[in-house]
């Protein structure tokens, strides 16, 4: 990093279930993000001309979501022509990412102001409606060593000696934390209320499960098992030597939700900041990205976080609170143990796996959410780490102004 670049406000929307009927279904991404544009100007007295750029993330860029859905949402919420958008994917992390590109440009000196966040709706357009050959082809796959996200984390937890119980455990506990949170308004500061399309406000998040206990996980099946998944466990099972088979845990239930969701971060250097009559929240302070084994697709962000400690000349235990995207119960026990932490540091506030996993705005979410956590307790430093598909891994960390 160079100049300074600071985070002056950070705001999203409720996650919606990701069906029909779900409490954003009836608004499309574009919608999503023009009502989170309204409220960020309002907040800031922000106004379009200031904006350099955009940059908002989105895995399933199909349909509604294709077509450059940042510069379209900017034109169907009124603004100026003159203000560029970019789209950006890089599976889960990639609203991580398009905040960390936005910074860069701050950092670099050629912008001033930006505005960075991703947006998806899987109940109107589902994950792979886009038909990815690297994802649907078996040929493709096998030649490149790709495996299925659960694949993959049913792998990590067989690798680590996960039982079924360690993951129910987990995934208990992030419903538990994520309940108490919304119940405390631990979310109020960031949460934007939607208006939908019948008029009424949607202003909480919809995927939580209150009613879950260890015994309603417990009859769950698991949900990457199966005669059909025989001959992928083979392939996997060849680099492999040290155990004989795969043990199929993760269900329904100790699984990241699906979920709508829209996130927006203003981000800017010191003079604009001070110009925007906003006092800025945090800085930015380092981000890595890293890509791990593709077979152990969900492990890249473990390397990116410890690079990024590294680069930083710090430790794990520098740092007051993590933000780590609950791509599965098995990964997220397991960056736990060998980052050396106590999971009270980690998601306290419950995870995608209670909140739900809306993939190209998970990243700017929880951004906002670590940084409202680290304000509401009085602490400094925070770190954002996901794990995504094919390996792939961001990391960033920040710190309280």
């Amino acid at each position: 990093m160079h100049k300074p670049v600071y985070i002056v406000d950070a705001i999203r929307t409720p996650r919606g279930v990701a069906k029909e009927g779900g409490g954003l279904n009836s608004l499309a991404s574009i919608e999503l993000i023009s009502q989170l544009l309204a409220a960020l100007t309002e907040r800031t007295a922000l106004t379009p001309q200031q904006v350099d750029d955009v940059f908002l993330g989105c895995v399933s860029q199909y349909g509604e979501q294709a077509g450059n859905i940042a510069r379209a949402s900017l034109l169907y919420a009124g603004w100026p022509h003159n203000v560029p958008g970019l789209s950006l994917n890089r599976f889960c992390s990639s609203s991580l990412d398009a905040s960390c590109l936005a910074a860069d440009r701050i950092a670099s000196g050629t912008a001033s102001i930006m505005l960075a966040g991703g947006v998806e709706s899987m109940s109107r357009v589902r994950m792979f409606s886009d038909i990815p050959a690297w994802m649907t082809d078996a040929a493709l796959m096998e030649k490149t060593g790709l495996v299925p996200l659960g694949e993959s984390a049913d792998l990590i937890a067989t690798l680590e000696g996960f039982s079924r119980a360690d993951l129910d455990q987990y995934a208990l506990q992030s419903q538990q934390r994520a309940q108490l949170a919304s119940e405390s308004g631990r979310f109020d500061k960031s949460l934007i209320a939607m208006r939908t399309a019948d008029g009424q406000l949607f202003d909480a998040d919809q995927t939580i499960r209150p009613q879950t206990t260890l015994q309603t996980l417990e009859q769950l099946s698991p949900a990457f098992a199966g005669p059909e998944m025989a001959e992928l466990d083979q392939r996997v099972l060849s680099g492999y030597s040290e155990i004989e088979n795969i043990d199929h845990q993760h269900t329904a239930g100790n699984s990241p939700a699906m979920a709508d969701a829209a996130s927006l971060l203003l981000i800017a250097n010191e003079l604009s900041a001070s110009a925007l009559n906003v006092a800025p929240r945090a800085e930015i302070i380092g981000f890595k990205s890293y890509c791990g084994p593709v077979e152990l697709g969900l492990t890249g962000g473990f390397e990116s976080a410890q690079r990024l400690l590294k680069s930083q000349s710090m430790t794990i235990d520098d740092i007051d609170l993590i933000e780590f995207n609950e791509s599965f119960a098995g990964p997220t026990l397991k960056f736990i143990q060998d980052m050396g932490i106590n999971d009270s540091k980690v998601n306290v506030n419950g995870g995608a796996i209670a909140l739900g996993h809306p993939m190209g705005a998970t990243g700017g979410i929880l951004i906002g959410t670590v940084l409202d956590e680290l304000e509401r307790r009085d602490q400094e430093i925070g770190m954002v780490c996901i794990c995504g598909a094919s390996g792939s891994g961001t990391a960033m960390l920040i710190k309280r102004v």
